[in-house]
C-alpha cells in the first residue's frame, strides 16, 4: 500500500509539473508527427528496461537488499500480487524514472499511458509463474529477447540472474542470463528440428 502511495505521489508530481509547464508532455499528436508516438513509446521502454536492470542489480547488493528489495522477494514463487510488492524506497527510485522521463523527453499523453499500461501488464504477466505462456515462447526467436514468467521466476528462485524488466539483452550483455535457461525448458515442438 505504501508503494501505491509513492506511485500516486509521482503521478501527482507529473501532473502538477505538466500544469506548471515543467514537463515535455504534449497533447497534440501532430506536434512531433504520428511516427514519433511509436518511436517514443519504444524508446521509453528500452530506457526504462535499462534503468530497471541496473537499479535492480544494485538493489541486490547485500547492504541495499534489506532496504530496497527484500519485500519483493518474500514471494519465492511469484503471483500477480508480487508484481505490486515494492519496498517504499524501491518504489521511490522506480517512480523517479517516470518523473525524469517526462521532464527530459517529449511524450504524448497517450504514449505515457501506453508505457504505464505496458509496465503494469508486463509486471503482472511476469509474476504469473512458470506455466502461463505457450511452451514455444522462450524458444521462439522473439521470445528469447523478451522476459516472460518462466524467465522471471528463475530470478525469484536464484536472485543472481535475470534482472531485466522487458528484455533479456542486458542479461545477455552483462552475464546475468542463466546459460541453461532454454535448455531447462527444452521440449519438442515443430520447427526446432526435434520430433
Amino acid at each position: 500500500m505504501l508503494s501505491a502511495g509513492v506511485f500516486a505521489l509521482a503521478a501527482a508530481l507529473i501532473f502538477s509539473g505538466y500544469m506548471a509547464g515543467m514537463t515535455r508532455l504534449y497533447s497534440d499528436p501532430q506536434q512531433y508527427g504520428l511516427w514519433y508516438l511509436g518511436v517514443s513509446y519504444g524508446g521509453v521502454l528500452v530506457l526504462q528496461d535499462t534503468y530497471f536492470y541496473f537499479t535492480h542489480r544494485l538493489f541486490h547488493r547485500p547492504k541495499l537488499f534489506p532496504w530496497f528489495h527484500q519485500g519483493h522477494h518474500r514471494s519465492r514463487h511469484p503471483t500477480p500480487w508480487t508484481s505490486f510488492a515494492f519496498d517504499p524506497l524501491e518504489a521511490i527510485v522506480q517512480s523517479l524514472f517516470l518523473v525524469g522521463i517526462v521532464v527530459m523527453i517529449p511524450l504524448h499523453f497517450i504514449t505515457l499511458i501506453a508505457v504505464l499500461t505496458t509496465m503494469t501488464m508486463w509486471a503482472v504477466l511476469n509474476h504469473l509463474g512458470l506455466d502461463r505462456l505457450p511452451a514455444l515462447f522462450p524458444h521462439h526467436w522473439l521470445g528469447r529477447w523478451l522476459i516472460g514468467p518462466a524467465h522471471h521466476s528463475i530470478h525469484h528462485l536464484k536472485y543472481t540472474e535475470h534482472y531485466g524488466l522487458y528484455f533479456t539483452f542486458w542479461d545477455h550483455i552483462c552475464g546475468t542470463q542463466d546459460p541453461d535457461y532454454t535448455q531447462n525448458l527444452r521440449i519438442p515442438f515443430p520447427g526446432n528440428g526435434e520430433t
